[in-house]
């Protein structure tokens, strides 16, 4: 059976990196909050949830690690994947989700996760997933490119052929069918990585989802450092919540994470952290002819090759 001790000391490395990354930009602490949910209805088990809110550049950062473990897998996971169903689980990974104060700053989410599910007189299955993924409010191609052009570093040395598919997976996954439209630019989507998905043993898998997990903050906080000073007034702001409501919708709608948490029983509190603190919805609102709103509908939020 796989070891998982060096799996969870990546998470929680990781973890503080970005806590610290963050923390950079900001006078204000981030809340550490450890947790503990001994065995009952739902999940059991530990994490840390750390989350700063109003700050000077971040108006929500929350950077999330959970360890828990569950007697069946729920709905969401058995409905792609039937051979769970009836099998106990343990599941632990980082979630970090990032809503910036300036509308010129992107919003932008990163998850790696780690699965295996046990069965009397069976073989444990086991599996990685996660990826990260930009929602900008306001388009900067250059932004766009640098973005997409580090998702790839993060998959070069696994093969040429890594980055068009999680590429391509993150354009299918983070869209929004209802709406017509993708969340963001994407990025990268991976799930059920494993011995059958690549042939890589688990130290290759493992070696990939840490490729992808220390990836993510080189991709971000160069574009955060580059836009957080931008002026803007109460026209960015009111678009940019009027924006962010699309994120609740893919949230609350589509993300297998929080599907996955709410339904198992896990801790609420900590599963909705990456909700925004402020957002807006109107009514059939369109953007004016020649605007920068529009050329983000127009351009940024279809899938399209950055690279």
């Amino acid at each position: 059976m796989p070891c998982t001790r060096p799996i969870k000391e990546y998470f929680l490395t990781l973890q503080d990196h970005l806590c610290q990354s963050l923390q950079v930009f900001e006078s204000k602490s981030f809340l550490n909050d450890k947790w503990l949910r001994p065995k009952g209805v739902g999940v059991n088990g530990e994490g840390i949830t750390c989350l700063l809110r109003n700050g000077n550049v971040f108006e929500s950062a929350g950077v999330n690690f959970s360890h828990v473990f569950g007697d069946q897998m729920p709905a969401s996971a058995t409905a792609h994947r039937p051979e769970l169903a009836g099998r106990e689980f343990e599941a632990m990974g980082i979630s970090c989700v990032i809503h910036p104060l300036n509308p010129y700053v992107p919003t932008s989410h990163m998850n790696v996760r780690f699965f295996i599910a046990h069965k009397a007189g069976e073989e444990p299955i086991w599996w990685f997933g996660g990826g990260f993924d930009l929602t900008p409010y306001y388009p900067f191609e250059e932004d766009a490119v640098y973005w997409h052009q580090t998702a790839r570093r993060a998959c070069e040395k696994f093969g040429a052929n890594i980055y068009p598919k999680y590429k391509t997976w993150a354009d299918q996954y983070f869209y929004l069918p209802h709406r017509q439209e993708t969340r963001g630019i994407g990025g990268l989507f991976f799930d059920d990585l494993n011995t059958a998905t690549w042939g890589w043993d688990f130290e290759q898998c493992f070696a990939f989802l840490n490729s992808v997990g220390s990836h993510f903050w080189p991709a971000y906080g160069p574009i955060v450092q580059k836009r957080h000073q931008l002026p803007f007034g109460e026209r960015e702001r009111q678009f940019q919540r009027y924006r962010r409501g699309r994120y609740v919708e893919f949230n609350l709608i589509y993300d297998r994470g929080t599907l996955f948490g709410l339904q198992s029983g896990g801790r609420t509190e900590s599963i909705l952290m990456s909700l925004p603190p402020h957002v807006s919805w109107e009514y059939q609102w369109q953007p004016e002819s020649g605007s920068a709103e529009a050329m983000l509908y127009e351009r940024f939020l279809q899938p399209q090759e950055w690279i």
